[in-house]
């Protein structure tokens, strides 16, 4: 097994953004760099170059981000177990690397907020925590806590500091708005209620400005309460009559007074400060989480939860599209035959076409409602066939997406694994009943030329021999198949207690590999069936992904234990272990140049890893 001595993989790009953040997206005060998470890892990237630094140091998925006025630290909260203490994260900016660990809030921090002079950090906990802590950034530690609600209020969601004290901060949630003052000598908070009147709402978030005379608070009714920081008092709520559709959920005060409005349908608008009336709206795809300024009058960068990250000009107010990610798990990755230029991958709705060096989306095939389970590019690179939850074969085009062909009902249970033969004109795929198919594709049509029923579940990876006459299938019924595709019956066959999710040919094709729920790697004879060796692959979790150089001298696995492996073939050793994904790896893929490695895991994460071996 790979011990705390294996080299580390270096990882190069991240196709990622977690949407779901509530403002998540933070430009960083150098005016150069945008900081925002996935999954565990917080992200840092440059915004002309589009070069990444990451921060690893969260055990579980980062559920909120502030940055501190100066731009010294980076603070990061996450989500963790029922019982179990969520931590808090101070990063030193400049270093990249950890100032403090903060642990006191249980299950969940919700939100953080710096004082204006990098003082203090105010950090708010979950709903099965509910309380609110400052603590001294110099001194590492906390200063005092206090239950966020009153006993009669309900959650509190956001939190923010005033922008000319370090002593006064605001705090709201479901029907309370408090302004809390810190009380240094006695290490105490002291809240005071804000008065509200008839109105009950349930806020968001919390915006103050500059001068700290008012602050403003975004509610899920869609309305913007107006309220006086000095007399804790509502001045104001509106918009009146156009509320903001599925409330809205980031506020922004710009010099000129005016705001700027993210709401849940997905409108990210410019409004009046004086009576919230809208200038400006633009409609985004997904509901806006996270709006960043950067600079003064320079530009505005909108997340939202479709995980597309938006880019404005505060004077045309025209949405550019700067970056694009999966926002659901990604099932499958694949090169074309050949060339390392270009990768697919596919998700919940869609496929996606990405080019390797810049990580930009290329093409994007949307199939609305369902889940492509596993793709392939066809050998001679003229089209990408998918196999699709609802039980049809999708074959499409590369350059643009067009539909070229559909099979209906290829499979009852859903189309689970798909491959294509070295001649382009045949296909095998696997079901979730467990049958393997073989298709014969013609210009325009199809034809079903056999169909072999011996796996007993779903069929979950299938790899074809060279020569075209042979397959090999991996089926969580515990049995990996060998088939003659000439005859159409089964050559051999291999079994083990375990459900097999990979198979992979050697490349001189007398073995072959398999993992699955077992955690271990079998290579087994194809002539006879019979086992060679077996290697415990992981400590905890399943294997999900293999992939073999072209030379067989290596193989690489990931699977839930989140790490991606490098394998010597012959010693069986671990070579180097890669550490980046948050959730459960998926699929993984070793491109045709030996440059890199590609691995996808369930946060919708695509990790583009330095392949460590000479080719």
């Amino acid at each position: 097994m790979a011990g705390d001595d294996v080299a580390k993989l270096e990882l190069e790009a991240v196709i990622g953004f977690n949407g779901h953040v509530s403002s998540g997206l933070r430009a960083h005060p150098d005016r150069e760099h945008l900081i925002y998470p996935l999954g565990c890892t917080l992200i840092i990237k440059h915004i002309r170059s589009g070069q990444q630094g990451f921060l690893h140091g969260h055990t579980n998925t980062i559920s909120c981000v502030s940055v501190s006025r100066s731009g010294r630290y980076v603070a990061s909260g996450q989500v963790t177990f029922m019982g179990f203490k969520a931590d808090v994260i101070i990063w030193d900016y400049a270093r990249r690397e950890i100032y403090s660990r903060l642990i006191l809030h249980k299950a969940k921090v919700e939100a953080l907020a710096f004082s204006p002079n990098d003082k203090y950090l105010v950090s708010l906990g979950g709903q099965d925590d509910g309380s609110i802590v400052v603590w001294n950034i110099e001194k590492k530690e906390a200063i005092c806590g206090s239950p966020a609600s009153p006993q009669s209020a309900g959650h509190c969601t956001a939190v923010g500091y005033a922008n000319r004290s370090d002593h006064i901060f605001v705090s709201a949630g479901n029907g309370t708005i408090r302004v809390w003052e810190l009380d240094l000598p006695n290490r105490k908070i002291r809240p005071t209620e804000c008065q509200t009147g008839q109105l009950k709402r349930v806020i968001k978030c919390i915006e103050i400005p500059e001068d700290d005379g008012f602050f403003y608070c975004g509610t899920t009714s869609g309305d913007i309460l107006k309220v006086n920081l000095k007399s804790r008092l509502l001045a104001s709520c509106g918009p009146v009559k156009q509320k903001f559709s599925q409330g809205v959920n980031t506020l922004n005060m710009l010099k000129t007074g005016d705001l700027l409005v993210g709401s849940g349908d997905g409108v990210f608008s410019l409004c009046s400060g004086a009576n919230f009336k809208t200038i400006k709206r633009v409609e985004l795809e997904g509901g806006v989480t996270s709006v960043a300024l950067r600079g003064e009058g320079q530009h505005v960068f909108v997340g939202t939860s479709a995980a597309q990250v938006y880019r404005f000009g505060y004077t045309d107010f025209k949405p550019v599209l700067v970056a694009t990610n999966h926002s659901s798990a990604v099932y499958d990755v694949v090169f074309p035959v050949g060339t390392s230029e270009l990768f697919a991958t596919c998700s919940q709705n869609d496929i996606r076409v990405w080019h390797a060096d810049t990580s930009k989306e290329l093409c994007r095939i949307k199939v609305p409602n369902m889940t492509c389970n596993a793709l392939g590019f066809s050998q001679d690179g003229r089209s990408i066939i998918s196999a699709w939850n609802d039980g049809k074969i999708r074959v499409f085009t590369p350059e643009s997406g067009r539909l070229m062909l559909v099979i209906h009902n290829a499979h009852s249970m859903g189309v689970t694994a798909i491959a294509g033969t070295r001649d382009s004109s045949r296909l095998v795929s696997g079901g979730g009943e467990g049958q393997v198919r073989l298709w014969e594709i013609l210009p325009g049509t199809h034809r079903l030329v056999a169909s072999m029923k011996e796996h007993k579940a779903s069929v979950n990876a299938i790899q074809i021999k060279s020569n075209d006459q042979e397959c090999v299938t991996a089926s969580s019924d515990g049995a990996c198949i060998i088939w003659d595709l000439v005859r159409f019956v089964r050559n051999q066959m291999v079994l083990a207690n375990t459900m097999f999710r990979t198979v992979c040919y050697h490349p001189e094709e007398y073995q072959i590999i398999t993992s699955g729920t077992d955690r271990k790697i079998g290579y087994w004879e194809v002539y006879d069936g019979s086992a060679i060796r077996e290697l415990e692959a992981s400590l905890s979790g399943a294997i999900n992904g293999m992939c073999i150089t072209l030379d067989g001298g290596h193989f690489v696995t990931g699977g839930d234990d989140k790490l991606l492996k490098v394998w010597s073939y012959t010693d069986g050793e671990v070579t180097h272990v890669g550490v980046g994904h948050s959730g459960s790896i998926t699929s993984v893929r070793i491109c045709p140049n030996n440059r890199y490695v590609v691995s996808t895991s369930a946060d919708g994460a695509v990790l583009r890893w330095r392949y460590p071996h000479d080719s």
